[in-house]
Protein backbone atom coordinates (compact mmCIF):
# COMPACT_ATOMS: atom_id res chain seq x y z
CA UNK A 1 0.00 0.00 0.00
CA UNK A 2 1.25 3.12 -1.03
CA UNK A 3 1.64 6.73 1.18
CA UNK A 4 -1.35 8.04 -0.28
CA UNK A 5 -3.48 4.93 -0.28
CA UNK A 6 -2.84 4.73 3.30
CA UNK A 7 -3.31 8.53 4.07
CA UNK A 8 -6.81 8.15 2.69
CA UNK A 9 -7.81 5.08 3.66
CA UNK A 10 -8.41 3.67 0.36
CA UNK A 11 -9.71 0.04 1.73
CA UNK A 12 -11.73 1.86 4.00
CA UNK A 13 -15.61 2.43 2.76
CA UNK A 14 -18.18 0.41 4.53
CA UNK A 15 -20.80 1.83 1.73
CA UNK A 16 -18.98 0.94 -1.12
CA UNK A 17 -20.09 4.14 -2.79
CA UNK A 18 -17.41 4.48 -6.07
CA UNK A 19 -17.70 8.19 -6.02
CA UNK A 20 -15.86 7.70 -2.61
CA UNK A 21 -13.20 4.97 -4.04
CA UNK A 22 -12.61 7.46 -6.89
CA UNK A 23 -12.07 10.59 -4.97
CA UNK A 24 -9.57 8.33 -2.76
CA UNK A 25 -7.64 7.03 -5.46
CA UNK A 26 -7.31 10.71 -7.47
CA UNK A 27 -6.00 11.68 -4.33
CA UNK A 28 -3.93 9.00 -2.75
CA UNK A 29 -1.98 9.43 -6.82
CA UNK A 30 -1.62 13.05 -5.79
CA UNK A 31 -0.32 12.51 -2.37
CA UNK A 32 2.10 9.93 -3.96
CA UNK A 33 2.89 11.97 -6.79
CA UNK A 34 4.56 14.74 -3.99
CA UNK A 35 6.95 12.33 -2.56
CA UNK A 36 9.33 12.59 -5.40
CA UNK A 37 9.67 16.18 -4.46
CA UNK A 38 10.80 15.98 -0.35
CA UNK A 39 14.18 15.56 -0.89
CA UNK A 40 15.61 18.86 0.35
CA UNK A 41 14.79 21.74 2.96
CA UNK A 42 11.84 24.04 1.62
CA UNK A 43 10.78 21.90 -0.92
CA UNK A 44 10.04 18.98 1.13
CA UNK A 45 8.26 21.42 3.77
CA UNK A 46 6.30 22.49 0.41
CA UNK A 47 5.77 18.79 -0.28
CA UNK A 48 4.57 18.02 2.86
CA UNK A 49 1.96 20.58 3.15
CA UNK A 50 0.61 20.02 -0.59
CA UNK A 51 -0.49 16.45 0.95
CA UNK A 52 -1.88 17.79 4.16
CA UNK A 53 -4.15 20.11 2.11
CA UNK A 54 -4.93 17.10 -0.73
CA UNK A 55 -5.48 14.71 2.51
CA UNK A 56 -8.15 17.34 4.28
CA UNK A 57 -9.83 18.28 0.90
CA UNK A 58 -10.28 14.03 0.39
CA UNK A 59 -12.15 13.97 3.79
CA UNK A 60 -14.54 17.07 2.65
CA UNK A 61 -15.20 15.64 -0.90
CA UNK A 62 -16.01 12.30 0.78
CA UNK A 63 -18.24 14.30 2.71
CA UNK A 64 -19.99 15.63 0.18
CA UNK A 65 -20.51 12.78 -2.07
CA UNK A 66 -21.73 11.16 1.10
CA UNK A 67 -24.20 13.92 2.86
CA UNK A 68 -26.98 12.28 1.25
CA UNK A 69 -27.07 8.48 2.42
CA UNK A 70 -28.71 7.42 5.68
Amino acid sequence: MTMGEERVRLSFNPSEDPGVKHIKMATAALIDACEDYKKNGDQARLAALAQTAYEEAAMWAVKAATAGMK
